[in-house]
């Protein structure tokens, strides 16, 4: 759950190391047993679309749905560097998605479905977005005051700095040398603002803990280990109705960047037919107005969200890209290295 600052993945992407084989977290098989299946890899945890999987399977007796979980780090690995063979992508790490379709693993795909998304939120027919999630800060609601809650970085950094036994070891972020999102979150914030840098050196002087994922986080504050967690997935957090009364999910004023969790479909399906209805279903779930019952997130368009001055969506693009660079990767990760170890 929790990763040491220079992991066995850090130093491998440092290095360009390959590690084995990619890593599942989860695998699901949605509909009759023996029945033609779609082979979806997905970073979304299961039970968030479990409902839409099985609206999508409700008029297909035929027709199942081979479900596997992995970060997206370890969704780009399978499908980059092993080869292997899925129908459809789903991802919340927009520069991978981005990289997978220019790296030329994807094949276009319009549709009346399709139409339905503003240029925004797809790149050149080959990615999909279905989803635009805010990159939030999630606190302990037995922990701190609600005088105390960060609304702002710059308050983040005040509280830290003005209490910092009260919090060593009781912060959590994503490591970004395994997290896909992780990395993409980092970069957009140190695009952003050298708050950024000022916020990292702080924490990696309080034993900052590092995760794999919001899921992880997310538990941890309920729980007590930690009381504050940075750059989670809030429409993970406030999906947790069950831990409502135990966290407090922030968006903050300065500003919140929402990524766009996105679709795609693999060159090498082998269910071609059913990965394009399956997007299509994904699509029209999500940008119909009003969104599908079944749909899980906030409709890309609509509040309660971050104020319209605090918005910061990432975008669709080229882009996205830059970091993906093998230097320019090696050099961040780099930099983030140093500013937690205060180097």
């Amino acid at each position: 759950m929790r990763n040491p600052l220079l992991s066995l993945a850090l130093i491998a992407s440092l290095w360009g190391v390959s590690a084995s084989a990619f890593e599942i977290e989860d695998r699901q098989w949605v509909g009759p047993e023996n029945a033609r299946a779609l082979s979806v890899i997905s970073t979304t945890d299961f039970d968030i679309l479990a409902p839409l999987m099985e609206s999508f399977l409700r008029n297909r007796p035929g027709v199942a749905v081979d479900y596997v979980v992995a970060s997206s780090s370890e969704l780009m690995k399978a499908i980059a560097d092993e080869g292997q063979a899925f129908d459809v992508a789903l991802s919340s790490a927009m520069d991978l998605q981005t990289k997978l379709a220019n790296d030329g693993f994807t094949r276009p795909h319009q549709s009346s479905a399709t139409a339905l998304i503003p240029d925004w939120g797809e790149w050149r027919n080959h990615v999909f977005a279905f989803s635009q999630e805010p990159a939030s800060i999630v606190v302990s609601a037995t922990a701190l005051t609600e005088a105390e809650m960060p609304r702002t970085r710059q308050a983040l950094i005040t509280l830290l700095r003005e209490q910092p036994d009260r919090f060593r070891g009781r912060i959590g972020t994503y490591d970004v040398s395994v997290s896909g999102l992780g990395y993409l979150f980092a970069t957009q914030d140190a695009r952003t603002s050298e708050t950024y840098w000022r916020l990292m050196e702080l924490m990696g002087g309080l034993d900052l803990q590092l995760y794999c994922c919001s899921g992880a986080m997310i538990e941890q504050v309920a729980d007590g280990e930690i009381f504050v967690a940075y750059n989670v997935l809030g429409s993970y957090a406030r999906a947790r109705a069950d831990l409502a009364d135990r966290i407090v999910v922030i968006d903050p004023e300065d500003y919140t960047h929402l990524m766009m969790r996105s679709a795609i479909l693999l060159n090498d399906a082998a269910q071609p037919e059913l990965a394009e209805a399956f997007v299509d279903h994904l699509i029209t779930a999500a940008w119909s107005n009003p969104p599908a019952p079944e749909y899980p997130f906030r409709h890309p368009l609509g509040a309660p969200g971050p104020s319209e001055s605090a918005r910061r969506p990432i975008q669709l693009g080229p882009g996205l890209l830059v970091y993906q660079d093998r230097e320019k990767r090696k050099r961040f990760l780099g930099e983030w290295v140093s500013a937690l170890r205060q180097e």
